[in-house]
Formats: C-alpha cells, sequence, structure tokens
C-alpha cells in the first residue's frame, strides 16, 4: 500500500549504489590502476637511469664523495636482496619479485584508494627495476646481479629502487593499522561491515 513517497516495499527502499542519493548522481569508485602504473613507470625510469649513469660514471672500488665520507657515490653489483641482504639467493629473490608484480596488478584492479596506490606503484616500479637488472645484467638471466650506487654512513650501498619498495611497504602497513583498505576510499567501518558506496565492486569474472 502507498501512502504518497511511503512504501512498505524493503526490495524499492532500498537505494542501488548507481542511483542518485539527494539528486546527486552516485557512482561506483573511481579505479586507481592508472595512477599505481605511472608511480611505477616514473620509479622504473628514474631507477634504470641512474643504474645506467652509475655504471658509465663510476668505477667499482673508488667512491666518489659528496659529504665527506659520510655520503659518496660508491658503485657495486649486488647479488641479494635490498640494502645488499640475503646474497646468495638471486634466482629465489627474482622468483619472489615475480610474484610481487603479478600480485600488485591483480590487486590494481580493484584499487581505488590514492594512498595506495602510491605505496602499490612505488613497490612495483622498484621491483621492477631490480628485475630489470636480474634478467639483463652478468652473469645471466634470473641470476643478474643488481647496480648499487649510493652510500650513506654504515648504511649498506642502495639504488632508487630500495627506498621505493621499503618506503612503499611501510606506507601499506601505516594504511592497513589505521584502517585504510585498498579496495575502499576512507577508512573502513569500525565493525567491519562494508559499504557499498565506496567500496568497489568486485569484476565482473569475478563474480562469475
Amino acid at each position: 500500500m502507498n501512502d504518497g513517497d511511503v512504501t512498505d516495499d524493503p526490495v524499492r527502499d532500498v537505494v542501488p549504489v548507481d542511483g542518485a542519493v539527494d539528486g546527486q548522481s552516485v557512482g561506483a569508485p573511481r579505479r586507481r590502476l592508472g595512477l599505481l602504473l605511472s608511480i611505477a613507470v616514473a620509479v622504473l625510469t628514474l631507477d634504470i637511469v641512474t643504474k645506467v649513469l652509475a655504471v658509465r660514471l663510476l668505477v667499482p672500488g673508488q667512491p666518489v664523495s659528496i659529504i665527506g665520507d659520510t655520503v659518496t657515490w660508491t658503485l657495486v653489483r649486488n647479488s641479494g636482496a635490498a640494502f645488499s641482504m640475503a646474497t646468495g639467493y638471486t634466482w629465489v629473490l627474482t622468483l619472489v619479485a615475480m610474484g610481487v608484480v603479478v600480485g600488485i596488478i591483480w590487486m590494481g584492479r580493484r584499487l581505488v584508494s590514492p594512498w595506495w596506490a602510491l605505496g602499490l606503484g612505488m613497490i612495483l616500479g622498484g621491483a621492477m627495476g631490480n628485475l630489470v637488472d636480474r634478467f639483463f645484467r652478468s652473469p645471466g638471466p634470473l641470476r643478474g646481479h643488481v647496480v648499487d650506487f649510493l652510500s650513506i654512513g654504515w648504511w649498506p650501498v642502495f639504488n632508487v629502487a630500495d627506498p621505493a619498495v621499503v618506503g612503499g611497504a611501510m606506507l601499506l602497513v601505516v594504511l592497513s593499522v589505521f584502517g585504510y583498505d585498498f579496495d575502499r576510499i576512507g577508512r573502513r567501518a569500525p565493525d567491519g561491515s562494508p559499504d557499498p558506496v565506496h567500496t568497489a565492486a568486485p569484476d565482473s569474472a569475478d563474480s562469475a
């Protein structure tokens, strides 16, 4: 039974995500895959360019001073992970980096948070930068040594990709701790209930 604009039909009272609220159109949140890829390309380009310059301009074993002996340009070849860790596991690290790249691209399909796009883009660009070295530098594919060139104090020599990966990961940890998810705008509800307006809808392939 209708009484003006009031209805007892619960189905008709539900406002669809793509409908209108207070005369304004409400649609699904904007996806951020493009932003993620743009950040990744920027990090990757900077990493490759700086490594090429380091190889051309620096001589292994001959540091070039920037600030005394504390900050120097120091060319080294790293078979390990970021900041020269886990040396001797080059091919394992290569496979892990490839898995990270695939995982980030998969997450990007539902990514709506710009801050998550920033963090994931930094990680993706850094991982791809070091993967380029793993595949195309000596001693061979999957075993290539990464070019590092910046030394600061006691910290291990590193490149552009290393702080990008670590900084991106730290950003994602902070976002997760404070309740910001990659597939929604703003913080998650205290009770964990989903918000259909601010949460990315699953792709048709995922819901099939």
